[in-house]
């Protein structure tokens, strides 16, 4: 136990995946380090989840490409070694054996030293690269409550949407324990209820430490596992009727509006990162940002102030329904329903709309932006339109979704 009676936990991040449905933003990065929302990266909000609650003692398990994401921990979260506190990056060791991480469950098993060392009574196991607010001392609350081995945190989404997702199907019979756990089901029970709705699994888990410490270590030795923590640790506990669910909706996270509260993103595809941006830019936010009673923390580097300046012609510079970050300057340009990272400079009669530019991204004059990713340190000559026809992108070389976002990769200089 810790000072004032609350349990010793240690959070476990993992960080390790590859993210290919993301390129080409992480051709040259984790997942977890892509940025997202001007001054962030994806794994912030977990972090910052995790230091809300009152969880300052977290391992982050890295793996593929991972120096970005390594400079960005040990840069920007700082914890008080005084205090006993920590954030600390954690590559594949091969302390096992001669092997990489085989799944997020072998991550843990051949990590299991770090739990040796800081002997908490509970481990709390999340993903790096989702979009949410929550409060883990509440679902830490209700897994001590309930006796649980392992409690999965879960959100509702429509039942029509089941087959994207690990379904959870309840005990009727016993408040809150999981019955079976079905990966992307085609004929999913809704809940009693809410008919309309199932529980989709957040890939979010707290376990007491000797179940996880067992169950990760029996599952290394079984030949036919995937070593997965939601394929295959949570339908384990399910077997053995250990395993219990945390509604999302019961999470309260302080200065939560009607509006974005219960809101979760999985970014894992270009479509889900580009509209979750959208969401950060409309009007009434979808997701806050500007909660301060649950800040999102990172470090941006020594940007000055954003500046919007008049450019040729007395054009003014101006952005509307914007997120503009620090370093960037908009000179006689338009943007609007955009995300601005640091140092991206606009240039006179230049339109970016409904689009993300990432840090250092330079936009020409009279260039046109539209419906468009544009990643770090992309160079868009003047006059030249990207997103405005989608087959011209394509034959570029640039990646096109279905629905037509355009992205370009890191450090492009794109020609006509």
């Amino acid at each position: 136990m810790v000072a004032g009676g609350g349990p010793r936990v240690l959070a476990i991040v993992l960080a390790g995946g590859e993210g290919k449905r993301l390129m080409p933003l992480t051709a040259d990065r984790a997942k977890p380090a892509v940025p997202f929302g001007g001054i962030y990266r994806l794994i912030d909000f977990a972090l910052s989840n995790l230091a809300n609650s009152g969880y300052l003692r977290m391992v982050v398990l890295t793996q593929y490409k991972s120096h970005s994401l390594d400079r960005h921990i040990s840069t920007t979260w700082r914890m008080s070694t005084m205090l006993g506190n920590y954030v600390t990056p954690v590559p594949a060791q091969q302390r096992v054996g001669k092997q990489w991480f085989a799944g997020s469950a072998d991550a843990i098993f051949q990590s299991l030293n770090l739990i040796h060392d800081d002997k908490p009574d509970i481990v709390v196991v999340v993903g790096a690269d989702h979009v949410y607010r929550m409060d883990f001392e509440c679902m830490v609350r209700q897994h001590q409550e309930s006796g649980a081995a392992v409690t999965v945190a879960a959100i509702r989404q429509p039942i029509d949407q089941s087959d994207q997702f690990g379904v959870i199907e309840v005990d009727p019979t016993t408040k809150g324990r999981i019955a079976a756990f079905r990966e992307k089901p085609s004929d999913p029970e809704g809940l009693p209820d809410s008919p309309q709705e199932i529980l989709a699994s957040m890939g979010n888990y707290v376990f007491s430490v000797d179940a996880l410490v067992d169950a990760v270590t029996q599952d290394a030795a079984r030949e036919e596992s995937a070593h997965d923590m939601g394929g295959d640790i949570v339908p384990w506990f399910v077997d053995r009727g250990q395993a219990y669910v945390y509604d999302f909706k019961d999470n309260v996270t302080p200065g939560a509006t009607d509006r974005d509260r219960g809101y979760w993103r999985d970014v894992g595809t270009i479509d889900s990162f580009y509209e979750s941006h959208m969401d950060l830019v409309s009007i009434h936010p979808v997701f806050n940002l500007y909660n301060y009673d649950w800040p999102l923390m990172t470090s941006y580097g020594p940007y000055p102030p954003a500046k919007f300046v008049t450019g040729a012609s007395q054009r003014r510079g101006v952005a509307l329904n914007s997120i503009v970050s620090p370093g960037c300057i908009v000179s006689g340009a338009v943007v609007e329903d955009s995300v601005l990272s640091p140092a991206v400079k606009v240039h006179s009669f230049a339109r970016v709309s409904g689009s993300v530019l990432m840090g250092g991204v330079e936009v020409g004059r009279s260039a046109i932006i539209r419906r468009a990713i544009l990643d770090k340190d992309v160079r868009v000559p003047p006059g030249v339109s990207i997103g405005v026809d989608p087959e011209h992108d394509r034959a570029r070389g640039f990646t096109v979704t279905d629905s037509g976002i355009t992205v370009i990769g890191k450090g492009t200089v794109v020609t006509e």
